[in-house]
C-alpha cells in the first residue's frame, strides 16, 4: 500500500514538475470563436512514419449566432495549408501565430457552415510526453513502427484545425479517417466503421456520436493486436471492452483487463454507469506514460502493478480511466476549473483503496497526501484562464482532498449520493459544461446550508483552517474557528475520547487533563494557533 500511494504522487508530482507547455489550450475566448457553435469534425488523414508526416484535410461543420466575414481556427504553424473551402467554395485565408483566418468574399450567414482546410506538413514532436505534447514517433522492441498523440496542455490545434477551447465541443462527435502502412493498426475513440486496404496502406475508419473534448480526438498506431472481452454495465447495458495491445504484450493482456474490469465496476459503483455504454470501453499501449483519452484511454505503466487489498493494482490506469467520468462526462466550460477534472478523479483513487483496504487505509491515504501540498496558488485563480496557467499539482492532491472535507462535513448518506447525483446529472454532463459555482450549488443544496465559505477557504484561497485553542483553568481549553464563517463538525479527543463537536467563530470549552487533539484523523487542512 506504501508503494502503491508513493507510484501515485510519484506520477503526481512528476506531472506538476515537468508541465511546461510551449502553447496552451484556452483562455479567453476571441470574438470570432464566440459566435461559432461546433457540431462536427471529420478528420481524414495519412500518416507516414518513415517521413513523420500527416497529409489530408479537417472538415469542420459549425453553426453561426450571427453573419460574418472572418472565421478563425486554431492549428500550429508547424504545417502548410493548401487551401480552404467554405461550403465548398475556396476562399482566401492568412496562416500564422498559430492561427488560420478567412476572410470570406462574401458575408456568411447566420445558421450552419461546412469549412474545409486541406493541408499537411510536419506536426509538432512532443519532447517529453505526456507532460509535453506532441506526436511521438518511435519503435517497438521488435522493430515496428508504433506512434502515439498527446494533446491535453496544448489541444487539438496541435494537429487538426479546430476551436481550441474548452467551452465548445462537436455535439455531433467526430469522425476520424486515418491511412497508415498496413502493417499498423490504428486506435481511435468511439467504433471502428471499417477498415479499407489499399495497395500498401490501410484507412481505419473511427466513429463517435458523443460529445468529446478536444484533446481527445487522436489516435494511435502501432502493432497492435485487440484483447476484447464483454463487459455488463451497473445499469445493465452490454459493452465491449477492447485493449488495443501490441503484439509482443498480448500474453499479458488477459491479466491486465481482470485488473481493469475491477477498476470500472469500483468506479461505476461511485460515479454510476459508464457513460460511454453505447460504443466501447477502451485501452490502448502507447510508448508514453498515459493520458486519459474518450473511449480509448492511453496505457504506458508497461505492467507494473502495486497491491492494493492484496490483489494487483495499476494505479495510473485507475486514474486515467476514472476521467471517463471526470473531465469527460463532466468537463469544466473553463481550464480555471480544473481542479474539476483532476482533484475530483483523483479523490476517486483514495475510494478504490477505501473499496478494497478499508477505512483506515483510506484516511492514511488522506493523512499522507496532506504533507505533499504545495499550496503556492489557490486551485482556482481567476476566469477565463489557460491550460497552462491553470495547471498545478495542488489540482490533484488537494482537489482531492477537498472531497475528503466535504465528506465529512455532510456525512455519508448524503456525499455520497451527491457525488454520484453530479456526475450523472444532465445539467452538467455531456454537452453541457460544467464550473466551480455549479459544484458549490449542488453541494450546498444538498447539505442544506451554504457552503460557499469553504469552497472560497480551500478552492480560491491557500489558507487553512485555523483552529485556536486557549487553555484556561481547571483542565479547561476554549477552542474556536478563526477564519471561516459557518459551523463546522470537528473530531476532538480529550483524555482518550474522541467526540465530534460544532466549532465556530464563538468557540466552546472541552474539559481535559492533557491537551486536545484537533480533528486527529486529518478531515481538514488546518492551522493550529495554541496559547
Amino acid at each position: 500500500m506504501k508503494k502503491s500511494l508513493l507510484t501515485l504522487f510519484t506520477i503526481i508530482t512528476q506531472a506538476a514538475i515537468l508541465q511546461a507547455q510551449t502553447l496552451t489550450s484556452g483562455g479567453k475566448l476571441k470574438p470570432e470563436q464566440a459566435i461559432m457553435d461546433v457540431r462536427h469534425y471529420t478528420i481524414s488523414l495519412a500518416v507516414n512514419p518513415e517521413q513523420k508526416t500527416i497529409d489530408g484535410f479537417t472538415t469542420i461543420d459549425v453553426i453561426m449566432a450571427k453573419p460574418t466575414r472572418v472565421l478563425l481556427f486554431d492549428l500550429l504553424d508547424s504545417l502548410s495549408i493548401n487551401k480552404v473551402l467554405v461550403n465548398g467554395k475556396q476562399e482566401p485565408f492568412e496562416y500564422k501565430n498559430n492561427l488560420i483566418t478567412i476572410n470570406t468574399a462574401k458575408e456568411l450567414p447566420a445558421g450552419k457552415a461546412s469549412v474545409k482546410v486541406i493541408y499537411g506538413g510536419k506536426p509538432h514532436v512532443a519532447r517529453r510526453p505526456p507532460w509535453d505534447d506532441g506526436f511521438i514517433w518511435t519503435r517497438d522492441s521488435t522493430g515496428h513502427q508504433w506512434m502515439a498523440i498527446t494533446a491535453e496542455g496544448t489541444g487539438g490545434k496541435l494537429y487538426f484545425p479546430c476551436k481550441d477551447h474548452p467551452s465548445d465541443e462537436p455535439n455531433e462527435g467526430v469522425d476520424m479517417f486515418i491511412t497508415v502502412p498496413k502493417y499498423l493498426v490504428v486506435a481511435g475513440p468511439g467504433l471502428l466503421k471499417g477498415v479499407s486496404k489499399q495497395k500498401g496502406t490501410a484507412t481505419y475508419h473511427w466513429q463517435t456520436k458523443y460529445t468529446i473534448n478536444n484533446y481527445s480526438i487522436l489516435f494511435n498506431a502501432g502493432d497492435y493486436t485487440v484483447v476484447t472481452r464483454p463487459y455488463t454495465t451497473v445499469d445493465g447495458h452490454n459493452v465491449p471492452i477492447k485493449f488495443y495491445v501490441l503484439k509482443e504484450h498480448a500474453a499479458k493482456a488477459e491479466h491486465h483487463l481482470d485488473i481493469f474490469v475491477k477498476t470500472i465496476k469500483e468506479q461505476e459503483k461511485y460515479f454510476g454507469e459508464y457513460p460511454w455504454a453505447k460504443e466501447k470501453i477502451g485501452i490502448v499501449e502507447t510508448p508514453h506514460l498515459g493520458m486519459e483519452h474518450q473511449t480509448m484511454n492511453a496505457y504506458g505503466a508497461k505492467f507494473r502493478y502495486t497491491k492494493v487489498g492484496g490483489e494487483d493494482y495499476d494505479g495510473l490506469m485507475h486514474h486515467e480511466f476514472g476521467h471517463e467520468w471526470w473531465g469527460n462526462k463532466v468537463t469544466a466550460k473553463d481550464w480555471a476549473d480544473y481542479w474539476i477534472h483532476e482533484g475530483i478523479c483523483t479523490y476517486g483513487d483514495a475510494l478504490y483503496v477505501r473499496e478494497f483496504e478499508g477505512e483506515k487505509a483510506y484516511i492514511k491515504f488522506f493523512q499522507n497526501s496532506a504533507l505533499s501540498f504545495g499550496n503556492k496558488i489557490p486551485l482556482v485563480i481567476g476566469k477565463d484562464i489557460d491550460e497552462e496557467s491553470a495547471y498545478n499539482g495542488d489540482i490533484y492532491g488537494k482537489g482531492a482532498f477537498f472531497m475528503h472535507t466535504l465528506r465529512y462535513i455532510m456525512g455519508d448518506s448524503t456525499f455520497f449520493p451527491t457525488l454520484k447525483g453530479f456526475v450523472t446529472d444532465p445539467r452538467y454532463t455531456y454537452s453541457n459544461l460544467a464550473s466551480t459555482d455549479d459544484v458549490i450549488q449542488y453541494f450546498s443544496k444538498a447539505a442544506g446550508q451554504d457552503l460557499k465559505p469553504l469552497f472560497d477557504l480551500y478552492i480560491y484561497s491557500i489558507n487553512k483552517l485555523e483552529v485556536h485553542v486557549k487553555a484556561q483553568r481547571g483542565d479547561k481549553y476554549q477552542v474556536q474557528l478563526l477564519n471561516i464563517d459557518m459551523p463546522l463538525p470537528v473530531d476532538i479527543t480529550a483524555d482518550g475520547v474522541t467526540k465530534r463537536y460544532t466549532l465556530d467563530k464563538k468557540g466552546i470549552t472541552i474539559t481535559s487533563k492533557t491537551m486536545p487533539v484537533i480533528d486527529p484523523d486529518t478531515y481538514y487542512l488546518k492551522k493550529l494557533i495554541i496559547e
